[in-house]
């Protein structure tokens, strides 16, 4: 196995655990939000933003090895544009479920923000691993002189 796949492979495993735990914090506020009376809506946004927090401080460290307050602040700020994505998904879902079955229960609710935040899990990784957390490109020893050189994610 070549060092990049096996460091994919470490990723998404990490990857996959970083979200059983961001999913449980999700649906967990959200159902707890729900019970409590707020709006299913709200409450997935509430639980949502929360647990996307989460789940970027530890994709950033664990997942990915970003460490530091370099990059803090856009790292979070770009995975603001994931949650819209999740929180797209996860509306929609319980937009469709309200028309379906109006009186569905905190568990029906539940199970929908689950499946749609999991048919959102591909999209999230691709993001963080090619867009957010992205490593700059390194030149090569060889192809190396003594002017500055921009990596093509500088240009």
């Amino acid at each position: 196995m070549t060092a990049r796949r096996a460091r994919l492979s470490q990723q998404v495993i990490r990857f996959a655990g970083v979200g059983v735990l961001s999913t449980a914090l999700h649906l967990g506020l959200f159902a707890a939000l729900v019970r409590g009376g707020m709006g299913s809506q709200v409450a997935n946004g509430v639980a949502l933003v929360i647990a996307t927090v989460f789940n970027t401080g530890l994709n950033r460290a664990w997942t990915f090895g970003v460490t530091g307050r370099r990059g803090l602040v856009s790292h979070h700020g770009q995975a603001l544009v994931i949650f819209a994505i999740t929180y797209a998904a996860t509306t929609l879902a319980l937009g469709l479920l309200g028309v379906l079955a109006p009186s569905a229960g905190t568990l029906a609710q539940t199970v929908v923000v689950a499946v749609a935040n999991v048919l959102s899990t591909a999209v999230r990784f691709v993001a963080m691993q090619r867009w957010i957390f992205r490593h700059p490109a390194v030149v090569p020893v060889g192809d190396r002189d003594d002017s500055p050189r921009l990596s093509t994610a500088q240009q």
